[in-house]
C-alpha cells in the first residue's frame, strides 16, 4: 500500500511538473493525460474510477467548450483589435492613460468572457496596439497577464478554476457578490496601482494617438451582442443557482454559428482554430487529483481544514496563504482540485472556502507558471517576439501579488 501511494504520487508529481515546464515543448494536455494513463497501465486506479473522475468535469467542459467559441468567434471578427485600437486613439498620447485602458479592457475581458480569453484573445490585440502606438509593450502585457487573474473572481465565470474549486456548483450570485465584491476590488486596486509603480520608469513620455482603427464588421458587432447575451445568461443562472457549463456551451455555439452566418464564415474554421487541448488537459487533471485522493493525501488537508475550522478567520487566512503560493509550485488547476476535494471532505465553513478561492485565483500571479492564463500568456507574448523569462515575471510578481493577496484576504475577513 505504502509502495503504491509512493508510485501514485511520483507519476503525479511528474506529470504536474511537465504540465508546468512542458518538455520538449510539448502542450500541456500530453503530460496530464500521459500521467492518468500511467496510472491506469500500473494499476493504480481502476477504469471506472477514472471514468467517474473525468465525468466529474462535465460542467467544466462545457463551460470551457462555450467561451473558447465566443473568444475564438469575437477574435476572428476582429473585435478585440477594434477595442484595443480604440484603447490606444482613447489614449490621446497619454502612455499612463493608454495602460490604464488597456488595464480596465483587461478587467472587463476577464470578468465576463474569463481570465483565459484575456491571456489569449486580448494579449496580440494589446501587442498590437502599442506598437501602433510606439509605446513599450511590456508594462501593457504585464498589464494582460495580472489583470486576467487579479480580476477573475469578480464573477463565478470570470475563472474557470472557480467552477473548479465549488465543484461545478457555484454559490448564487448574491452570495458571490457579498463575498467577493470587496476583496475583488482590492485586488483589482492594488495590483494596478503596484505594476504601476514597478513600471513606473517605463510609463512616462508620450505615445501615437494616431492609429488606424478599421470600422466594426456586422460580425463583429454580432459576436459582442453574443457575448453580452452570454453575460447577462450566466449572470441570471448564477443568481438562481443553478449550473453554468450547459448555457454557457449553447451560448458559445450559438453565438458562433449566427456571426459565420451572418458573415459568410464557415464555423469548421472558427471551430478548428479553438485550442481543443485544454479540454483533455483538465480531464487528466481530474484523474490525476481523483488518484492522490485515494491515497489518502487529500484527507488528511481535509483533516487539517477540520482542525483549524475552530478559528475559522485564522484558517482562512493561512489556508487562503497556503493555496496562494502552493498553486505557483503545482499550478492552480490541480491546486484548485486538491482544495476542492478537501472541502468536499472538510466542510470548512464558508469564509475558509472563499479565502481558497482567492488563492487560488490570485496566487498564480506570483509566476509564470502560476496558472493555465499565464502560460497561455507568456505563448501569446512569444508568437509577436516578445519575452518573459521565470525570474523578471517572478520580480514583478512578487511585488504586485503578495500586496494583493494581502488586501483581498484582509477585505473578506474584515466583511467576516
Amino acid at each position: 500500500m505504502i509502495l503504491a501511494s509512493g508510485v501514485t504520487w511520483g507519476i503525479c508529481a511528474a506529470a504536474t511538473a511537465g504540465v508546468i515546464s512542458r518538455p520538449f515543448r510539448w502542450p500541456e494536455a500530453i503530460w496530464a493525460v500521459s500521467g492518468a494513463a500511467l496510472l491506469l497501465i500500473f494499476g493504480l486506479m481502476p477504469p471506472g474510477a477514472a471514468l467517474g473522475a473525468v465525468g466529474k468535469g462535465m460542467d467544466v467542459y462545457l463551460f470551457l467548450i462555450g467561451m473558447m467559441l465566443l473568444s475564438e468567434t469575437a477574435r476572428e471578427q476582429g473585435l478585440f483589435d477594434w477595442v484595443a485600437a480604440t484603447a490606444a486613439i482613447r489614449a490621446r498620447g497619454s502612455t499612463l492613460r493608454l495602460f490604464t485602458l488597456v488595464y480596465v479592457t483587461g478587467i472587463v475581458t476577464t470578468t465576463f468572457l474569463s481570465n483565459d480569453a484575456t491571456a489569449v484573445v486580448l494579449t496580440p490585440a494589446v501587442y498590437a496596439a502599442a506598437r501602433k502606438a510606439k509605446a513599450e509593450p511590456l508594462p501593457l502585457l504585464f498589464a494582460c497577464a495580472l489583470i486576467a487573474n487579479a480580476a477573475s473572481f469578480v464573477l463565478p465565470i470570470s475563472n474557470p478554476a472557480n467552477l473548479v474549486l465549488y465543484g461545478g456548483k457555484m454559490p448564487p450570485l448574491g452570495q458571490w457578490f457579498g463575498s467577493f465584491a470587496l476583496p475583488s476590488l482590492a485586488a483589482i486596486l492594488v495590483t494596478y496601482l503596484a505594476l504601476r509603480w514597478v513600471e513606473r520608469k517605463r510609463l512616462v513620455g508620450a505615445c501615437d494617438c494616431d492609429v488606424d482603427r478599421a470600422p466594426l464588421s456586422t460580425g463583429g458587432k454580432a459576436a459582442f451582442g453574443g457575448i453580452a447575451a452570454t453575460a447577462i445568461v450566466l449572470i441570471v443562472m448564477s443568481a438562481f443557482d443553478l449550473p453554468l457549463g450547459l448555457p454557457t456551451c449553447i451560448a458559445g455555439v450559438a453565438t458562433m454559428l449566427g456571426v459565420c452566418a451572418l458573415a459568410g464564415r464557415s464555423p469548421f474554421k472558427v471551430a478548428a482554430s479553438v485550442s481543443w487541448s485544454v479540454l483533455p488537459l483538465v480531464a487528466g487533471l481530474f484523474v490525476l487529483v481523483e488518484a492522490l485522493d485515494r491515497t489518502e493525501v487529500i484527507g488528511h488537508v481535509a483533516q487539517a481544514l477540520r482542525e483549524a475550522a475552530a478559528d475559522p478567520a485564522r484558517a482562512a487566512a493561512v489556508s487562503g496563504t497556503i493555496l496562494a503560493f502552493g498553486s505557483n509550485l503545482m499550478n492552480n488547476l490541480p491546486a484548485g482540485l486538491v482544495a476542492s476535494t478537501a472541502v468536499a471532505q472538510a466542510h470548512p465553513p464558508r469564509l475558509v472556502v472563499d479565502a481558497l478561492l482567492i488563492g487560488v485565483d490570485l496566487g498564480p500571479n506570483l509566476s509564470i507558471t502560476g496558472s493555465l492564463a499565464t502560460i497561455l500568456w507568456l505563448q501569446a507574448i512569444r508568437r509577436e517576439g516578445e519575452d518573459v523569462g521565470f525570474w523578471r515575471f517572478l520580480k514583478v510578481g512578487a511585488a504586485t501579488m503578495i500586496p494583493a493577496l494581502a488586501a483581498a484576504l484582509g477585505a473578506r475577513l474584515l466583511i467576516g
